[in-house]
C-alpha cells in the first residue's frame, strides 16, 4: 500500500487521481480548500481517505497538512502537485494582480507543498513527486501567455527535481495534459482577464471564445489520465515529462521539430558569438 498526498483533490484531475488510487487499495491524503467537498465526492472511501483543508499558498498550512498525513499514515510515498488555476488573456491585457494570483497558486503553491513534503521523503530516501504541468509548459498559444508562464516555471522546477532528488532515491516527473474534460475551462478554474483590447480580438479574443465553445467538450478523458498517472508509481523508469492526449503529444512534437529546424537554420549565427580561439603554435 502506498500513501498518496494530492493537492486540489476536490475536482478535476485531483479527484480522478484520488478515486483511482483508492480503487487500487492505496491510502490518500486529499487536500482542498474545503475538505468536505472531497468527502462528499468520495463517500465510500473509508479510513484510507484523509481529507485535509489546504490553501497551497499558505506555507504553514502546507507543513501542517504534511505533518497530519505523517501522523495518520506514517509516510508519504507519492506527492501529486495538482492544485492550480488558469488565466486567459493577451499578454498586454492581463494585469499584474491577475498574473501574480495565478503564479501564487501554480508556482509558489507548488513550491510550498513540495518543501513541506520532501523532508519526509528525504528521511526515508524514497518517494515520487508528480507535478501537473500542461502542454502549455512547452507550447504557447495566443491568450495563454501568463498561464503558460506558470507552467514553464513548473517544467523548470520539475526537471531540476528529477536531477536533485535522484541521488536521494526520490523520483520526479512532469505531466503535460492537453485539453481534458474537467472543469478547467469553467469560471471556477479559469479566470478571464478583465481588460479586453479590440486589437487582440483575433488572437486572445479567439482564445476566450474557444474556452467557451469547448468547456465540457474537451478531447481528453480524465479517468484514463488518472489511470496513467497512478500507474507511474510502479513504473521502473520515468521520463522527465510525459504528454497526455493527442493535442499535447502532437503539439509538443511540432514544437520540438520547429526548434530543431530553427537551430539548424540559425546554427552559424548562434556559434558565431563565442570568443575566437587563440591560435596555437
Amino acid at each position: 500500500m502506498s500513501v498518496w498526498f494530492i493537492t486540489g483533490a476536490s475536482r478535476g484531475f485531483g479527484l480522478a487521481i484520488a478515486r483511482e488510487a483508492l480503487a487500487r487499495g492505496e491510502s490518500v491524503v486529499a487536500t482542498a480548500r474545503n475538505p468536505q467537498t472531497v468527502l462528499d465526492a468520495l463517500p465510500d472511501a473509508g479510513d484510507r481517505l484523509l481529507a485535509v483543508a489546504l490553501d497551497v499558498t499558505d506555507a504553514d498550512a502546507a507543513r501542517a497538512a504534511a505533518d497530519t498525513a505523517i501522523e495518520r499514515f506514517g509516510r508519504i510515498d507519492v506527492l501529486v502537485n495538482n492544485a492550480g488555476r488558469g488565466l486567459l488573456g493577451a499578454v498586454e491585457e492581463v494585469s499584474d494582480e491577475e498574473v501574480r494570483e495565478v503564479f501564487d497558486i501554480n508556482v509558489f503553491g507548488l513550491l510550498s507543498v513540495t518543501r513541506a513534503v520532501l523532508p519526509h521523503m528525504r528521511a526515508r530516501r524514497s518517494g515520487l513527486v508528480i507535478n501537473l504541468s500542461s502542454v502549455g509548459g512547452i507550447v504557447v498559444w495566443p491568450g495563454w501567455g501568463a498561464y503558460a508562464a506558470t507552467k514553464f516555471a513548473v517544467e523548470a522546477l520539475s526537471e531540476a527535481m528529477t536531477h536533485e532528488l535522484a541521488p536521494l532515491g526520490i523520483r520526479a516527473v512532469a505531466i503535460e495534459p492537453g485539453p481534458f474534460r474537467t472543469d478547467f475551462l469553467a469560471g471556477s478554474s479559469l479566470q478571464l482577464a478583465q481588460t479586453e483590447i479590440e486589437d487582440y480580438a483575433d488572437s486572445g479574443g479567439a482564445a476566450r471564445q474557444w474556452a467557451v465553445d469547448n468547456n465540457n467538450a474537451q478531447e481528453g478523458d480524465p479517468v484514463k489520465a488518472a489511470k496513467v498517472i497512478v500507474d507511474l508509481a510502479d513504473a521502473p523508469e520515468l521520463p522527465e515529462r510525459i504528454q497526455l492526449g493527442t493535442t499535447a503529444f502532437n503539439g509538443v512534437a511540432a514544437k520540438l521539430a520547429q526548434t530543431a529546424a530553427d537551430q539548424q537554420r540559425w546554427r552559424d549565427v548562434s556559434l558565431s558569438t563565442d570568443y575566437d580561439l587563440a591560435p596555437t603554435n
